[in-house]
């Protein structure tokens, strides 16, 4: 169950792909917080005493977080992923009689 040694041009598009999943992650969450503080000062400040602002804090937040699983826990880097990707391999190959 060895895996092929990868080339220096597939380790150079899968360390870009690695990298752009998680820098995809880091402005999504730039993004939420400087939104969510101009939603919470609106809320806060300029509209009196509702406090609506939490509800897209957190529904927001729940996405973002889902996001940060798929990418440093399921996405690409991850060992789990890399190893679902070989075991579905191996088994294409033995249904389909390749080597």
């Amino acid at each position: 169950m060895t895996q092929e040694p990868l080339s220096s041009e597939e380790i150079d598009q899968l360390a870009r792909k690695r990298a752009g999943a998680k820098l995809g992650w880091y402005t999504h969450a730039a993004v939420y917080v400087a939104v969510n503080l101009f939603l919470f000062a609106i809320s806060h400040y300029a509209l009196g005493t509702r406090r609506w602002s939490v509800a897209p804090l957190l529904g927001w937040g729940l996405g973002l977080a889902l996001h940060g699983v798929a990418v440093f826990v399921l996405g690409a880097g991850s060992g789990l992923r890399e190893r679902m990707v070989r075991n579905e391999r191996e088994k294409l190959q033995r249904e389909r009689g390749g080597g």
